[in-house]
């Protein structure tokens, strides 16, 4: 099992930045890929971006050019840097953690991030 603790949302101005922080801990080798998704009010959990165990990354195409995943492996810590942020980036993010064999697919608890003047 991997145990996922999300942290770094907050309430900041339209055009500002973020960095949210997963910690990572239990059966890490294992994972395949990393992400992070959110969740705004009515609306669907959805991908934001994410990282395979070699690297490779993608992002939503409404994030592109603004967010920046990244990992920390001695801190066991995955990254998410906003910039230029926007209202419409209001929502929950959740670090999400996924193997094939064994099965994982663990959630952190989420973290809110509002954008707004």
């Amino acid at each position: 099992q991997v145990q996922l603790v999300d942290s770094g949302g907050d309430l900041v101005q339209p055009g500002g930045s973020l960095r949210l922080s997963c910690a990572a801990s239990g059966s890490i080798s294992r994972i395949n890929v990393m992400g992070w998704y959110r969740q705004a009010p009515g609306k669907q959990r959805e991908l934001v971006a994410r990282m395979t165990n070699s690297g490779i990354t993608n992002y939503a195409d409404s994030v592109k050019g603004r967010f920046t995943i990244s990992r920390d492996n001695a801190k066991n810590t995955l990254y998410l840097q906003m910039n230029s942020l926007k209202p419409e980036d209001t929502a929950v993010y959740y670090c999400n953690a996924f193997a094939v064999n064994p099965r994982i697919n663990s959630w952190g608890q989420g973290t809110q991030v509002t954008v707004s003047s």
